[in-house]
């Protein structure tokens, strides 16, 4: 009795020290980011809304936050019809090909950041796309995929072929089949996947920096371009910002697919 007590209470304090340790960061830059100083400092100078009234009135980052927003919904939006129809091809149909297209697809996880922005970079040079904003969702959602292919393919997984063949022998077309009964049943995966592919895209930094200037710099890039000069709070209110769209998109995940489901289609 005396050992399983030990050991009990031995797990509980490694759980609770790596969330101590993974916590501990997130909390102290969240308190800095409401100093009423001018520098980030532990603990903080009083108490302000100083850098957030910046933050949202025009700063450096305003812009930038805008444009990241607007790169991860395009990779998103790219990502979720092709991720989704790759996925039901390759767990559905048996082909010659299959399993070179899907090592095709999972290239991303194995290429280096750096070596996948600089092919892009010269690729998008040629076609002289670059400048624009599309071109870097394009790249997210291309380096992210197989997060959006994972997903889906959880949810192909466990879904019931029989449902499509008894649409089938009710007399409903491949088209009406596949997008009143396929779609909902694997919507789970794709709400993951895009949530998924939003987050990265948003966090995205090397690609994007490779892929971007000075008219279309986006904030993970303006970050790091900040703190070669000299980190101010304002920072710390960036940081929170990402802090709350990560929660947000947690929240999210939680009330459309369940965290249950989710961990459970790892």
């Amino acid at each position: 009795m005396r050992g399983e007590r030990g050991k009990q209470v031995l797990i509980t304090a490694v759980v609770l020290f790596d969330l101590l340790f993974l916590a501990l960061p997130t909390v102290i830059i969240l308190l800095a980011s409401f100093t009423s100083g001018s520098i980030v400092r532990f603990p903080p100078e009083g108490f302000s809304l100083r850098w957030y009234v910046e933050l949202v009135s025009g700063g450096a980052f305003l812009d930038p936050f805008g444009r990241s927003l607007l790169v991860a919904t395009l990779a998103t939006l790219f990502a979720v019809p092709a991720g989704t129809l790759a996925a039901l091809a390759l767990a559905r149909w048996r082909f010659r090909t299959a399993g070179l297209i899907r090592l095709w697809l999972l290239l991303p996880f194995t290429i280096p950041l750096v070596v996948a922005g600089l092919g892009m970079m010269a690729l998008f040079g040629e076609l002289r796309i670059l400048g624009s904003l599309w071109p870097v969702g394009l790249a997210c959602c291309i380096i992210n995929l197989p997060f959006m292919l994972w997903a889906v393919s959880a949810a192909v997984n466990h879904l019931d072929p029989e449902l499509e063949n008894a649409a089938a022998n009710l007399g409903a077309p491949p088209l009406h089949r596949f997008v009143t009964v396929t779609i909902p049943a694997v919507m789970p995966g794709i709400v993951t996947g895009g949530l998924l592919m939003f987050i990265l895209a948003f966090n995205e930094f090397l690609v994007s920096l490779m892929l971007t200037d000075a008219r279309t710099v986006t904030l993970p890039v303006q970050i790091y371009t900040s703190i070669r000069a000299v980190i101010t709070p304002d920072l710390a209110a960036v940081s929170a910002v990402y802090v709350l769209v990560a929660l947000l998109a947690v929240w999210l995940l939680d009330r459309l697919v369940g965290l249950d489901l989710f961990l459970r289609a790892r």
